[in-house]
């Protein structure tokens, strides 16, 4: 075998583990601060463990990663708020800081008993965002953890569920379309109120009786191009790097088709399909080939 074909193999490998087995080289307490209201975040187990609490609706809790990076793989285990969690918002996100900003969200939308959550996926770019997809689970997801994670690349960015993609945003810059690129992100995670739109458009409230609204957090994987200075861009975008080996520029067939059924049982909006948010047509990406 090539070393170019090894360093594929091995890229390919390196994946599989962080999406399936990973989690594993650091912590919430050694990697992470409290940027917002401290006194709601617990961690146990070393830091592998952390909670965020959410206790009325001028609190909660927010936590950022201490590296800032450029591409790769960002993964958590959540366990979401149980019972009735209208009105809350949790969220596991990577963004930038400042004008014009980069983001990939993961937001999960709380509601009433019985009723399914809402997992929201986002992306910004030059400040740009309006590409809103959303999903029901297919698994309840306040019963146990479940691995959420980002994959981010020169060519695509990648949510996935329980290693399961859901959804894909390529990178068609060069027709005009932004993709996040050049700005450093954060990892960032959060529990807020938001009962104004979150739970059925704000027609549900949040049941402020039944706080302390809690969402869990277990291990965390940060496989990344560690990037805060000028022009380490260019270093992370760089061909050599292991997220941007060619096999991991697309999905493999089982993947495809992972996201294919999950797409057609479990999505309840697609920005793509809503003209009416733009003047009567779609952006220009919802036309190009994603996959």
């Amino acid at each position: 075998m090539g070393s170019s074909s090894a360093a594929v193999v091995l890229a390919v490998v390196a994946l599989v583990a962080v999406l399936e087995l990973g989690l594993v080289g650091a912590n919430f307490l050694d990697q992470c601060d409290i940027t917002w209201q401290p006194q709601n975040a617990k961690f146990d187990e070393g830091g592998d463990h952390l909670t965020l609490s959410l206790v009325s609706n001028s609190s909660g809790c927010m936590l950022r990663t201490k590296k800032q990076f450029i591409f790769g793989s960002i993964s958590t285990l959540i366990k979401l708020v149980k019972g009735n969690s209208a009105g809350t918002v949790t969220t596991y996100y990577t963004s930038s800081i400042g004008d014009n900003h980069d983001e990939i969200d993961f937001e999960f939308l709380g509601n009433e008993t019985g009723q399914p959550y809402t997992f929201h996926t986002n992306v910004f770019a030059d400040g740009v965002g309006q590409k809103e997809m959303q999903f029901r689970p297919w698994f309840d997801p306040t019963a146990d953890f479940h691995n959420y994670t980002i994959f981010w690349n020169p060519c695509m960015i990648v949510w996935f569920v329980d290693s399961i993609p859901i959804r894909v945003f390529r990178n068609h810059a060069a027709e005009g379309v932004p993709f996040p690129t050049r700005r450093p992100m954060y990892a960032f995670s959060s529990i807020w109120a938001a009962e104004d739109w979150a739970t059925q458009g704000g027609r549900v409230k949040t049941d402020w009786s039944k706080a302390p609204f809690v969402a869990e957090y277990r291990g965390l994987s940060l496989r990344v191009c560690e990037c805060s200075t000028a022009g380490c861009s260019d270093g992370c975008g760089a061909a050599g790097n292991w997220y941007a080996a060619p096999d991991l520029c697309k999905l493999t067939d089982r993947q495809l088709h992972e996201m294919r059924s999950v797409q057609l049982g479990y999505t309840i909006y697609d920005y793509c399909d809503h003209p009416e948010k733009y003047n009567g047509t779609v952006p220009p990406e919802c036309g190009m080939p994603q996959y």
